[in-house]
């Protein structure tokens, strides 16, 4: 038997043969392929627990909050302050005593006026005149008083003649006399004349500043109606309404310090009243001040340190938590066993508060962390990290 198969070879078979040698390749590839994506995601997905468990555990940590350390003490010193008003010594609303049509004003408001400066006239045209009638009656009344002395005393010489009777003559006195009280009456209504014209002018009492103007030129004044309102210039007082016995601490004399709107000044302490008002329960103390340093209306406020005597601490308002029933708490930083701190709020009693600054005591431990702010953020039993403490 020959090992050469004579018998010919089938059309293509070649070609078939390499194409079977390709597919076998290209499976190998996608199995290689399939297994590197494999790999990949095994990588990815593990990087992803990883971050994620990072995360999980930043989340999970105790924030970090503000702390405040627990001083107590055995007694405070605040500053109290009292508002008082700075007042003119002396306010006056000027107005006619007499009524009648307003001539003449002269000033306005802010004008600094004088004692006896005129400051509004009344017209006065027909009280002159009648001032004029009443002259003139008292005039006429005198001269008949003249007549009837010279007609009294004809009458005396006559008598003593023998040629008229005493009757006569006591006539002729009767005569003098009732002339006379005709001039008297006559000269009084004309001095009342000139009373109603000297009422008819406003004049500045005191030297001071127009503060208000209540009417103009032709108006018709009314007596007693205020026109004009002028207030003492420089002479400037403060009226405060004080506690009785911060009162009586206070010295005559003495100068303290007050806060306006424009700055410190100083007021010197002139009088108290000492009598407690039954519906402030306050007593008003006045202090002088110098009128150029400060303006009648404005507020001042006078501050007097006091000590309370009571066991607490100082807490910033903004530790306090408000609770029900007008109840207050501090959150105080309790130690747990695992080396962070739980907040658990405590119940305290604001002894008094003062700028921004509370004093209080409670069942709070000396030298005890409380948060300082931020209570908003957080929760009772929540577990977090001491931070800045102050």
């Amino acid at each position: 038997m020959s090992l050469h198969d004579p018998r010919p070879e089938k059309p293509g078979a070649g070609n078939m043969s390499i194409h079977h040698g390709f597919r076998r390749i290209g499976a190998g590839a996608a199995v290689l392929a399939a297994a590197l994506g494999i790999a990949f995601l095994v990588i990815l997905v593990s990087a992803s627990r990883g971050a994620d468990a990072g995360l999980q555990d930043a989340q999970s940590a105790p924030p970090v909050v503000a702390t405040l350390g627990v001083a107590y003490r055995t007694d405070a010193s605040i500053a109290e302050n009292y508002a008082g008003l700075v007042t003119a010594r002396r306010e006056s609303d000027l107005g006619f005593e007499r009524g009648g049509r307003i001539d003449a004003i002269s000033v306005d408001v802010g004008d600094r006026v004088t004692q006896g400066q005129v400051l509004a006239r009344l017209d006065t045209r027909a009280l002159e005149a009648q001032i004029a009638a009443a002259d003139a009656q008292t005039a006429e009344a005198r001269a008949q008083v003249d007549l009837a002395q010279v007609t009294q005393d004809r009458q005396q010489a006559l008598l003593e003649r023998g040629h008229i009777s005493q009757q006569r003559l006591d006539e002729a006195s009767t005569t003098t006399h009732a002339a006379d009280a005709r001039r008297l009456a006559a000269a009084a209504s004309a001095n009342a004349l000139r009373a109603q014209l000297s009422l008819s002018v406003i004049a500045a009492p005191f030297d001071g500043v127009i503060t208000a103007r209540l009417s103009d030129e032709g108006g018709i004044a009314s007596p007693g109606q205020g026109l004009l309102r002028i207030v003492e210039d420089g002479a400037l007082e403060i009226r405060v309404g004080l506690p009785a016995e911060v009162a009586a601490r206070l010295q005559t004399g003495t100068q303290y310090r007050f806060t306006t709107d424009r700055g410190e000044i100083d007021a010197r302490l002139r009088a108290s009243t000492g009598i407690v008002d039954t519906r402030t329960r306050s007593v008003t103390v006045l202090f002088d001040v110098d009128g150029h340093t400060v303006s009648a209306g404005q507020v001042a406020r006078l501050a007097i340190d006091q000590t309370i005597s009571a066991d607490g601490f100082w807490v910033p308002t903004s530790a306090l938590a408000e609770g029900r029933r007008g109840l207050w708490s501090v959150y105080v930083l309790e130690a747990d066993e695992y080396g962070t701190y739980t907040i658990a709020p405590h119940v305290v009693e604001t002894v008094r508060i003062d700028a921004g600054r509370a004093f209080v005591r409670g069942a709070v431990h000396d030298g005890a962390l409380i948060l300082r702010s931020g209570l908003d953020r957080v929760t009772p039993g929540q577990r977090v990290r001491p931070g800045v403490d102050g």
